[in-house]
């Protein structure tokens, strides 16, 4: 072999020298990937086999303590901390845990859903729907929120919900995903798409047997209705759980929601005691409702249009004294500061106002804000802040449910969503003091002393009497069997959640 011969001998050798070189530094490589992955799970290592790439920052679970319950210099409730599980980027200074670890499950196809309704009705329902997802062994897409309502709100689920955190805190009970995987994406923006409304107030068999059956057949199904689509009563314990841990813990409003919100209570604080007044008593509400009580012809003939221009409010011929005296109306502003006179809250307490625009404005507001001079709203505790969150009512539903969970009292004047997801959610708080008006005898106290047949006195302690067993203590829900429109909403007293008396645990 000549001289050439050998140096192109040498020459492939070599090549063949630094191809196992490297081969064995990818094998070495690969091996130490998988072992970190083995014994850290994704905190040190991507996500190869599953897909998912974090970024360059490691994700963790940081253990965050946060003030709930804020209580005034010697009054109020004791200091209470709630102990968060926040998403953030790995730092040397940060208490972090690993995050829970993902449930292995065999995915059983796609969940979509559109909530509807307002804040604290879509709230319910995205609990109920990471549980029924959680229990079909389906994947979860982050719900979409309802834009087409009265409010006509344009919010996505993470201009309100922290979504990250919201996803992370739930990893190991369901998978959540922001969107569809491409391939089933596309299929969706080319309209290949089974949607439908479940059956309202279903037991988990409904889903296991007709709508897992669907989810199957068609890999991904969209839900288009949520509202009340799972029962309050004759769940699993651990259905209940879920639904109760999905609310306290894993919705979380975003920290610039919260960041307003607290800022609010401090202010408040600063101030003494504070009462949330839950006024319903906006346009929308009297027009839906029809109820119309205190208000001039005018008034009335206006509410009674806007009625008649939305044909999802079914019911449009009402008589408003009947449907009042029936106690079925919310309570009007004069109606409410007889009330709180009655129970004898302190006049200089502040009331804080969390409602939309009260229908009628001052003229209606005279009779409260003559007996209770301070009577505020965050649009007057923070005129500048909330510049960003006009014409956003969900985002502004949330600084109120930040406010109305953390009040030394809190007073809803009508059954809506916010008042009873409120009332569930301060029960879970410790049984914090709520007041369930009893609006049938309130207005029939309150037209009895308006035409002399009862004194003040003998009125405020009726008021009084009536009242002392509907201040949010711990009990049972009531359960009305084939009508669940009628019995106790599970989100108003989840008793199942809460640590109860052992007199009533005993039940």
């Amino acid at each position: 072999m000549g001289a050439g011969g050998k140096a192109a001998k040498a020459r492939r050798a070599a090549r063949v020298s630094l191809w196992v070189a490297r081969a064995s530094t990818t094998v070495l490589l690969w091996t130490c990937v998988v072992l970190l992955a083995a014994a850290f799970g994704e905190r040190l290592a991507p996500s190869v086999l599953g897909g998912v790439w974090p970024g360059c920052l490691t994700q963790t679970l940081v253990i965050v303590q946060r003030p709930l319950l804020l209580p005034a210099d010697g009054h109020g409730d004791p200091l209470a901390v709630h102990t968060a599980i926040s998403t953030t980027a790995t730092s040397a200074n940060a208490n972090a845990v690993a995050l829970p670890p993902k449930r292995i499950y065999k995915n059983n196809g796609y969940l979509m859903v559109s909530c509807n309704g307002g804040l604290n009705q879509m709230r319910a329902a995205i609990c109920d729907m990471v549980t029924v997802a959680r229990y079909l062994n389906v994947t979860l897409i982050v719900p979409e929120l309802d834009k087409t309502s009265f409010w006509a709100d344009p919010s996505e689920f993470q201009d309100i919900f922290d979504v990250d955190y919201f996803i992370a805190s739930l990893r190991d009970e369901v998978r959540i995903l922001k969107e569809l995987p491409p391939r089933l994406k596309k299929r969706v923006e080319m309209g290949y798409l089974r949607s439908m409304p479940p059956v309202s107030w279903s037991d988990i068999s409904y889903y296991q047997n007709q709508i897992l059956p669907i989810i199957k057949k068609y890999k991904v199904l969209h839900l288009n209705k949520t509202d009340a689509r799972l029962a309050n009563n004759d769940l699993p314990m651990e259905i209940q759980k879920l639904r109760c841990r999905v609310n306290f813990a894993a919705l979380r409003f975003t920290p610039e929601i919260e960041e307003l919100g607290r800022r609010v209570v401090r202010i408040l604080r600063r101030n003494g005691p504070f009462v949330v007044l839950h006024l319903r008593y906006e346009m929308d509400m009297l027009a839906f409702s029809g109820c119309t009580h205190g208000c001039s012809h005018e008034e009335a003939e206006e509410l009674t249009r806007m009625r008649y221009a939305y044909p999802w409010w079914k019911e449009k011929v009402i008589d408003s004294n009947a449907k009042r005296k029936e106690g079925l109306c919310p309570l009007t502003p004069e109606e409410i500061a007889m009330v709180l006179k009655a129970l004898d809250i302190d006049p200089s307490y502040q009331i804080y106002i969390a409602a939309g625009e009260i229908y009628g404005g001052q003229r209606r507001m005279a009779a409260l804000t003559s007996a209770y001079p301070n009577v505020v709203r965050k649009e007057t505790l923070l005129p500048s802040g909330l510049r960003f969150f006009q014409n956003h009512s969900s985002q502004m539903a949330a600084l109120d449910y930040m406010v109305s969970l953390e009040s030394d009292v809190f007073i809803p004047t009508y059954d809506g969503n916010m008042a009873k997801v409120v009332e569930g959610h301060r029960r879970y708080l410790g049984f914090k003091k709520t007041v369930l008006l009893d609006r049938k005898l309130i207005v029939e106290l309150v037209d009895q002393y308006k035409n002399g047949t009862l004194s003040w006195t003998d009125f405020s302690s009726s008021v009084k009497a009536s009242h002392t067993s509907r201040m949010g203590a711990p009990s049972r829900r009531q359960v009305i069997p084939d009508k669940p429109k009628e019995e106790d909403y599970f989100y108003a007293n989840p008793y199942e959640c809460l640590h109860q008396p052992d007199e009533l645990s005993a039940l």
